[in-house]
């Protein structure tokens, strides 16, 4: 007990801010890529590789086994190899955030926050209208990140962003009501969009394995893009959000207009400096 408490005071004793800040930025570092691969497939792969690490060294340290050390010595090495090619679509997504975070937002502009504002209360008014007829709905939200390569896949409209469009757009049967419309401020850019499906592991570990291929679909363009989506379901009429690869649900018409309010007007919501540019890290996932 002595010697422990010795060497604990030893441990104390060469400890500078210096060596705080060090152990601080490590532990941030691997804080930051556990809450990127949280909720994926790579978490499951590292939780097992971490597993086999783990024991392999119980094995080595118990057990004196030349060969056993010699084969664990050489193939230790090729992981760093495969590691990153396993885990190649998470870590380019977390760069992807990473850069996101970074982006130039301009400037306040008093027109371009009242065309904000008015297509969110456009938004707010037809997924109202669309659930009370469980009419299903896919409406994607631009913001800084360029959509042309999925704007492109469906039909060009250049319209403007009104209820009596977005309701026209997703009746049952319609030519373009089958995809997704992508908005940007007071047009309609283009409808009847094809999205990448979601990959994330939390279809397989929470309700949302239950979703359709709208939901899916938020979930995937909001895991590789910036944009918002906002989903009715056919079936039940709930309105749900998708950003940043988590979704929210059973939303009502006041609590959807605060959230879209928030993510483009978050100064007038009193978010902080991190809630504004790492909102990956807050993301509710109700």
């Amino acid at each position: 007990m002595t010697n422990f408490l010795n060497e604990i005071f030893f441990f104390f004793q060469r400890l500078s801010w210096l060596s705080v800040l060090d152990i601080g930025l490590v532990t941030l570092i691997f804080f930051l890529l556990l809450r990127f691969m949280r909720g994926t497939q790579a978490m499951v792969l590292l939780r097992g590789a971490i597993s086999l690490v783990v024991l392999l060294a119980v094995i080595n340290l118990i057990v004196e086994l030349p060969a056993f050390n010699w084969l664990v010595t050489t193939v230790l090495p090729a992981l760093i190899v495969v590691i990153p090619v396993i885990f190649a679509p998470e870590i380019r997504k977390g760069l992807e955030r990473i850069g996101r975070a970074g982006t130039f937002v301009p400037t306040s502009d008093n027109k371009v926050d009242e065309q904000i504002q008015n297509s969110i209360s456009v938004i707010v008014e037809a997924t109202t209208r669309l659930s009370a007829r469980k009419h299903g709905a896919l409406i994607v939200l631009q913001r800084y990140d360029n959509l042309d390569e999925y704007k492109q896949t469906g039909v060009r409209l250049n319209a403007l962003n009104s209820p009596e469009m977005l309701l026209q757009i997703f009746y049952p049967n319609t030519p373009l009501h089958d995809g997704a419309v992508f908005v940007d401020k007071m047009k309609i850019l283009a409808a009847a969009c094809v999205l990448p499906l979601s990959n994330s592991g939390i279809l397989s570990t929470t309700p949302e394995r239950q979703m359709g291929t709208r939901h899916r679909a938020a979930l995937g363009i909001s895991e590789q893009t910036d944009a918002i989506a906002v989903v009715v379901s056919e079936e039940t009429g709930s309105v749900s959000i998708a950003h940043a690869g988590k979704m929210i649900r059973r939303l009502d018409p006041d609590r959807l207009g605060n959230i879209l309010n928030a993510f483009f007007h978050p100064e007038k919501v009193g978010t902080t400096f991190f809630e504004r540019h790492f909102p990956f890290l807050f993301r509710s996932e109700d």
